[in-house]
């Protein structure tokens, strides 16, 4: 029998992203609550953090989810509009915290969390290399200017130079903003030209690499080639054992008297407004975010916590790492948590990028950013009027119902026969098929003709395809309109089919020689790269890419060739997903090849050697006739795979230069999850995609050969 206590006790579930000594710290903080409330337990659950929001948008508005999340506040305006997270106004405050971290959990004067920790970029560096940090921006060039040695593969400082988001630190210290006051994105400001063009002199200079990821500056700090890195706490988790570095704040810049100010990201609780237990829940929180639960995750997980208490104890005071980030809040920037910062990433980053290859003027890139940024906040279309679309749903209902009981009583016979049987033998599938196909399609086809604004769904009847078809807001040779996609989406599958065909076809043959040895080893490390999953070959194959470390320009190197900046131009970067996706791909054509080579009858092709063929008459007049059949098939199947082969295109080039080389459905991703989640308009752009399939399907099967039995 359950007690009246235990029908009385809370089970508050808590969601984070936290690993390694982060996770540790919370899941300490945890246990010591529970020990002293188990009336009100608490049972955290570790989300990764790629899908930690799709994961809240899809359980809360259902009723489901957790009680409390740990999340960065840059998503708390977009949550409290979309009625994500509850308010918390009784909340306020009874415990102090560090200047600067409350302000940015508001949202319309209200408190939507409660702070946790704080995180930003800082300034490592390698004390066996150099003396100290540089105070200022001039220093920092004075002493690169020692160290650096490109043609050894020395520079001065690493970081991501391609991120907008470390980049913003080099904007805030020259004066400059990512949102005017008015809350409006304006990236051509004389501020933001300074900012880049003085990054791209550290280009010029040596100091810094030409591409640089996350793993490159990892690698360059670690071995010692690079004195310099900036980056957050979470870079500590890549420090290799034994690796001398200290943190400080990043320099002053010398021209402008600023320091170099990055952005502040706050990781703040918050509560569900479904919570069944909000009052347990809220006093959990406002102890993990206060004095003692601050102390625990301090010590335990080494968290810059935001809590002002824990930052008296001697522990946390002495502590060399935890009190350089400190010192670095003094001079941050906080992230803004309206939704329009979600539009403003990736044009930022492609002028960025630009300006770093040298593609385009500081001024030119960044009054394209905000060209692009203005496309993304356009006006939603109007709401239309849904009676003439529901009359022609209608019709189209009835027509498709009396086609079906024609079909019906066309095909009705007394007695059961066996292709009444084939059909039920089929019902499974074809119940899967509804289950898990049809019914996904015609809800994704449904949301074409709304526009989602973040708090609902308006119905805008066909405005998003005519907004796609017409190419409203940018020209038909703009990386960003329907019809260039289209045509790079084009000739993306008929090269990847073509080459496919063509090493299958030519390796099955070779397979195929009986005076061949090794032929089953060969064939199966041919299969190698087919059976690895393509999102790792595909990261594999974009570092070989890699402009100063891959293995591609290192072979170049060897034959004395320039290295090629793989990613600069549209023809290479095209060149680098192709190669990728190609070496991907042949393997299921050479299997397809071999299984129909093995079919021919060898007396055809021993006849037509009595007759006199040559080999190339061989393989022209029985060999490719007689595989047709079984090609045709798998070239339409491989032409649908790669027209929408979304992870190498997103995973290797990125859709770099400035989104050109993006395919139909990398581009409708982009609409969907970087540009306002425009879902209604990315939807309308998958209909447009199976609509293209579809006519493609059509247009081989009536090219095909008829089947023999007709």
């Amino acid at each position: 029998m359950i007690g009246p206590a235990l029908l009385a006790a809370a089970q508050i579930v808590l969601w984070h992203s936290y690993h390694a000594g982060e996770q540790a710290g919370l899941e300490a903080a945890v246990t010591a609550w529970n020990t002293a409330h188990p009336d009100d337990t608490v049972e955290p659950q570790a989300i990764p953090v790629e899908g930690f929001s799709y994961k809240l948008e899809a359980a809360i508005p259902r009723g489901h989810g957790p009680d409390l999340f740990i999340f960065a506040h840059e998503m708390i305006g977009e949550w409290a509009r979309g009625g994500l997270i509850a308010p918390l106004d009784e909340a306020t405050d009874r415990t102090p915290y560090l200047d600067g971290t409350i302000a940015p959990l508001r949202v319309g004067g209200r408190l939507h969390g409660l702070p946790l920790a704080f995180k930003s970029v800082a300034l490592f560096y390698r004390p066996d290399l150099v003396a100290g940090p540089p105070a200022t921006t001039d220093d920092l060039r004075a002493a690169c200017r020692t160290l650096i040695d490109p043609a050894r593969g020395r520079y001065c400082l690493a970081y991501e130079a391609g991120s907008f988001y470390h980049h913003a630190a080099w904007l805030h210290g020259e004066g400059g903003a990512i949102l005017q006051p008015d809350g409006t994105p304006r990236l051509a400001t004389p501020e933001g030209v300074r900012a880049l063009a003085s990054v791209r002199r550290l280009v010029d200079e040596g100091f810094i690499p030409d591409e640089t990821t996350g793993a490159v500056v990892s690698e360059l700090f670690n071995e010692g080639r690079a004195a310099f890195a900036i980056n957050g706490p979470w870079f500590l988790g890549d420090l290799k054992p034994g690796t001398p570095f200290a943190v400080a704040p990043l320099p002053r810049n010398s021209a402008t008297g600023r320091r170099a100010a990055p952005l502040l990201t706050i990781e703040a609780g918050m509560l569900s407004p479904r919570s069944e237990h909000r009052e347990a829940a809220l006093r959990f929180l406002s102890w993990l975010a206060g004095p003692e639960g601050a102390l625990i995750r301090a010590r335990i997980g080494h968290q810059s916590v935001a809590a002002r208490a824990p930052w008296s104890d001697p522990q946390i005071a002495r502590d060399p790492i935890l009190g350089a980030f400190r010192a670095q809040l003094d001079a941050t920037v906080p992230m803004s948590n309206s939704p329009t910062m979600r539009v403003v990433w990736e044009p930022a980053q492609q002028a960025l990028r630009r300006v770093l290859r040298g593609a385009a003027d500081p001024e030119v890139a960044l009054r394209e950013a905000d060209r692009r940024i203005a496309i993304a906040l356009r006006a939603a279309p109007p709401e239309a009027g849904a009676a003439p679309y529901l009359l022609a749903l209608g019709v189209l209902l009835t027509l498709a119902a009396i086609h079906a009981l024609r079909l019906v009583r066309a095909r009705t016979r007394p007695a059961i026969g066996p292709r009444d049987r084939a059909w039920a033998y089929l019902a499974p599938a074809l119940v899967a098929m509804v289950a898990l196909v049809f019914i996904p399609f015609a809800v994704g086809a449904g949301m074409s003709v709304f526009h989602h604004d973040g708090t609902g769904w308006r119905f805008v009847g066909l405005s998003n395809f005519a907004e796609i078809l017409s190419s409203r807001d940018q020209p038909i040779g703009d990386p960003l309109s329907f019809y260039f996609t289209l045509a790079v989406t084009a000739l993306w599958t008929v090269a990847n089919v073509a080459l496919h065909l063509l090493l299958g076809l030519t390796l099955a043959l070779l397979l195929r020689n009986p005076l061949l040895r090794l032929r089953g080893v060969y064939r199966v490390l041919l299969i190698v790269p087919w059976a690895v999953p393509n999102y790792i070959t595909a990261l594999i194959w974009k570092g070989m890419f890699h402009r100063q470390f891959g293995a591609i320009n290192g072979l170049l190197a060897l034959l004395h060739l320039e290295p090629v900046a793989w990613f600069s131009h549209f023809w290479t970067a095209f060149a680098a997903n192709l190669a990728t996706n190609v070496w991907l791909g042949f393997p299921f054509m050479m299997v397809v090849t071999l299984g129909a080579l093995s079919q021919i009858p060898k007396e055809l092709e021993e006849a037509a050697r009595l007759d006199g063929a040559s080999r190339f008459q061989l393989l022209r007049k029985v060999i490719l006739p007689l595989l047709r059949p079984a090609l045709l098939p798998s070239v339409i199947l491989g032409a649908v795979w790669t027209f929408n082969m979304f992870n190498v295109v997103f995973l290797v080039s990125g859709g770099e230069p400035d989104g050109a080389t993006d395919i139909l459905v990398s581009q409708a991703y982009r609409w969907a999850f970087t540009r306002g989640h425009r879902y209604g308009y990315a939807a309308a752009f998958a209909v447009l995609i199976f609509l293209v399939l579809a006519a493609q399907s059509a247009l081989a099967r009536r090219l095909s050969p008829p089947p023999e039995d007709e």
